[in-house]
């Protein structure tokens, strides 16, 4: 038990340090514990979540073939001519695109395809970029908590819970949409004496034509068929019996058929250092789970909430949510799967007089804690600007404009809307299964 945990604690402190490359420590520190014996082989790759992995390529390619169309440049440009170049409105409406485009792809993919759009808009306007860039990210990282393919994290506990699209969307959508609607509200009281646009400025969007941005219309009408499909794929999954791995990989891959996408090029745009990152994180903990490290946490966390559900759900959504806004949400996640399946749940279910498996421990138990820490390690993402990766990819963005974001002008107007979103989610849980 002592080895294993040497072993993640050294690769965890090499991935929030980031003095080595996150993808090269997790798979260095996979590689250590089955060489050192903490885990057989086949035991380490047996761990590795396949669902998770189909369902990250799927979606990659995916947006990376509707990318190519021009769609998401006619968004921006479409938004800020409907807004009649107002800049609070082109705010409130970027917000609410990012959103929505988080929840149904994933929030790094979103802010990579908004945030250089939303810098020449507000080039345009003569408006302030960095508030833009920063509430993006945060409105990212809220919207992809309402769905099961918007945030990894969410990815990671619908494949090993079995979870499904519409729970994930029914569940965690309504606490959300309260989380944006505050945000839009904040945003405006916070930002409204920034947004003026002049009259000439305005000039400018009024004249461009946002129907050169789509450069082929055809392939674009396709890309949103097939992704209509996937959708719809999502929301019947459960019913077809079908994971969403699954779906997601196919149906890339047919629309990359049905555009006359060239494949091996699409393929080269997959982010794989972050598919093996998962890999090699996914056998470290299998080590963990190997050596019963998770059943002897969740005893202790038991004990220490004194037998409290609500307590309990609580501490997972506090912990994880200020863990996340230090380190990344993608490890604490894998971590404390197994140690709510393998001991938390399982003390409950002896404590309350429940059958592991039966449909009261589900509900009454199960769902409380998951989505805890699902809202717990997707919103813990704002806490700071190290706490999720759409944000270090905006201040990149952001650097690489000449727009230089900090880590204090992020973490400014982060914290207290993690906190606030936080306090929302604890009313949620506490009303929806304690009231």
């Amino acid at each position: 038990m002592i080895g294993s945990l040497v072993i993640f604690g050294i690769t965890y402190l090499f991935i929030a340090t980031e003095k080595l490359d996150k993808t090269a420590a997790s798979l260095l520190g996979a590689t250590a514990a089955i060489m050192l014996g903490f885990v057989p082989y086949s035991e380490a790759l047996h761990a590795v979540d396949l669902n998770v992995i189909f369902l990250l390529v799927g979606m990659m390619l995916s947006v990376n073939i509707m990318a190519k169309t021009g769609l998401f440049e006619w968004l921006a440009v479409k938004i800020a001519q409907r807004a009649d170049g107002r800049g609070m409105v082109i705010l409130s409406s970027f917000l609410i695109a990012t959103a929505v485009l988080s929840a149904f792809l994933d929030n790094v993919t979103t802010v990579i395809l908004i945030a250089p759009i939303t810098i020449l808009i507000c080039e345009i306007l003569v408006l302030p970029a960095i508030p833009f860039l920063i509430l993006e990210a945060l409105a990212s990282n809220i919207g992809g908590a309402a769905t099961l393919v918007g945030d990894p994290p969410n990815v990671i506990i619908a494949s090993q819970t079995g979870l499904t699209f519409n729970q994930f969307l029914f569940n965690l959508g309504p606490p959300v949409l309260i989380m944006l609607v505050g945000g839009a509200f904040a945003a405006w009281f916070f930002f409204r004496d920034q947004m003026v646009v002049a009259e000439a400025n305005k000039a400018h969007i009024r004249r461009a034509r946002p129907e050169l941005a789509i450069l082929d219309a055809k392939k674009l009408r396709r890309a949103l068929a097939v992704f209509t499909l996937i959708l719809v794929g999502f929301f019947a999954s459960h019913a077809v019996g079908i994971e969403p791995g699954i779906i997601a990989l196919g149906g890339s891959l047919v629309m990359a058929i049905a555009t006359g996408t060239d494949l091996h090029h699409a393929l080269e745009k997959v982010e794989w250092n972050s598919v093996f990152f998962f890999v090699g994180l996914f056998m470290l903990i299998g080590a963990l789970e190997h050596n019963h490290v998770f059943e002897a946490l969740g005893h202790q966390i038991v004990k220490f909430t004194a037998g409290n559900l609500l307590l309990t759900v609580m501490v997972v959504l506090w912990f994880s949510a200020i863990c996340s806004a230090v380190v990344d949400n993608i490890p604490l996640v894998i971590a404390m799967i197994p140690l709510l399946q393998r001991a938390i749940i399982p003390d409950f279910s002896v404590q309350m007089g429940l059958e592991m498996g039966s449909e009261a421990l589900r509900h009454q138990v199960a769902e409380p804690l998951y989505w805890a820490l699902a809202l717990g390690a997707c919103l813990g993402g704002n806490g700071s600007l190290v706490g999720a990766s759409a944000n270090v990819v905006v201040a990149q963005i952001g650097r690489r404009n000449n727009y230089p974001l900090t880590f204090m002008a992020f973490t400014k107007y982060g914290a207290p809307t993690m906190v606030g979103t936080l306090v929302i989610a604890t009313g949620f849980l506490y009303v929806r299964y304690f009231f």
